[in-house]
């Protein structure tokens, strides 16, 4: 298999483990042994890496590439992202999206106006967040639940944001509503919602 054609990032390599080439890997799949499943993984470049052994290591695994066989060699691919084409993976489960369709959403509000844009899916380890241009304003962070993005529609392009839950309003007087549903005060700096919820 060549370059892929639509790629979808599932790893970046950390520093070298040890002395005989294997390397610390962030994984970005729901499983991330599975990093093993998808076949040759491939760097920005075209190049191509086959796992030859995966074991977890905490918050990472630590992945033996073959031809990858010393401390030096291993070092030179820190920092490398892993890719795999579109193609290759599972179908979605319903309600779970693949962070790769989901940069570049157009964001509607409430009333369906389109206000920006996905740029980013981050998770920090307490659910997936969205970060969104909204409004003018890049960089916003919002919960990807079902209260905050109660409609995601992949094939048409958009995701719909309830701006009060999403925490995108401004509720000054804090009694829990905002004070102008669906209106976002620009010099307000955007605080989060009292219930994020979890994982869509």
């Amino acid at each position: 298999m060549m370059k892929p054609k639509n790629p979808v990032q599932m790893a970046v390599i950390g520093a070298a483990h040890g002395i005989k080439g294997e390397l610390r890997v962030k994984t970005f799949t729901g499983d991330p042994l599975a990093l093993a499943d998808y076949g040759p993984l491939y760097a920005r470049d075209g190049r191509a890496f086959e796992v030859e052994t995966i074991r977890p290591a905490g918050e990472v695994v630590v992945v033996r590439f073959k031809a990858v066989g010393d401390r030096t060699t291993a070092e030179r691919l820190t920092g490398t992202e892993l890719f795999v084409d579109r193609s290759v993976l599972p179908a979605e489960e319903e309600d779970e999206f693949y962070h790769a369709d989901l940069v570049g959403l157009a964001v509607r509000d409430e009333t369906g106006v389109e206000a920006g844009r996905v740029t980013a899916v981050q998770n920090y380890g307490g659910g997936d967040i969205l970060e969104i241009a909204w409004r003018g304003r890049k960089g916003l962070l919002i919960p990807f639940s079902q209260a905050a993005v109660p409609e995601v529609d992949v094939g048409a392009g958009f995701i719909r944001v309830d701006p009060a839950a999403a925490g995108l309003v401004e509720d000054a007087d804090g009694d829990g509503e905002p004070d102008e549903p669906g209106r976002f005060n620009p010099n307000a700096r955007p605080r989060g919602p009292r219930e994020a919820g979890g994982n869509r």
